[in-house]
């Protein structure tokens, strides 16, 4: 009742059982060492731990680079405002002084008008910048806190 119509099927010889059963041994190995990982929590949470410290440190590099540029830009801001402000208020010195005001004498209300920095019309969240840099030293001194 073979499906060979009656003959034997060839056994295998010795050297082929030897490699079959070698091959089993490496396989049975792999898959024990896989379960014994798996089973590794510490190992498997350290891991975990890692890879969160190595995210975070991304991160604040990231939130680092971002606030410095932010910093550049409201510092060229800054400057660009003294500029305007010092430009306008020498202007108008020199106008109060053409008109035949009391631009000379530096405690009248003309100079003290003339030379008042103007109102800003647009909001420049100077407080918001230092904040977030508030935030990024906070965060690197707890990412520095961890790592001792």
């Amino acid at each position: 009742m073979s499906d060979s119509n009656g003959a034997q099927e060839a056994k295998p010889s010795i050297d082929e059982l030897r490699a079959d059963i070698k091959q089993t041994r490496v396989e049975l190995g792999e898959t024990v060492q896989a379960l014994a990982a798996k089973a590794d929590v510490k190992a498997r949470a350290k891991d975990q731990v890692e890879q969160t410290k190595q995210k975070v440190k991304a991160q604040a590099v990231e939130a680092t680079e971002k606030v410095r540029g932010a910093a550049v830009a409201a510092g060229g801001k800054v400057r660009t405002a003294a500029t305007q402000a010092k430009d306008s208020a020498t202007d108008k010195v020199s106008t109060l002084q053409g008109s035949g005001g009391n631009a000379d004498d530096p405690d009248s209300p003309e100079v003290a008008y003339a030379t008042q920095p103007p109102v800003r019309t647009g909001p420049v969240p100077l407080s918001l910048v230092f904040a977030g840099v508030l935030a990024l030293v906070g965060v690197i001194l707890i990412v520095r806190g961890r790592r001792r």
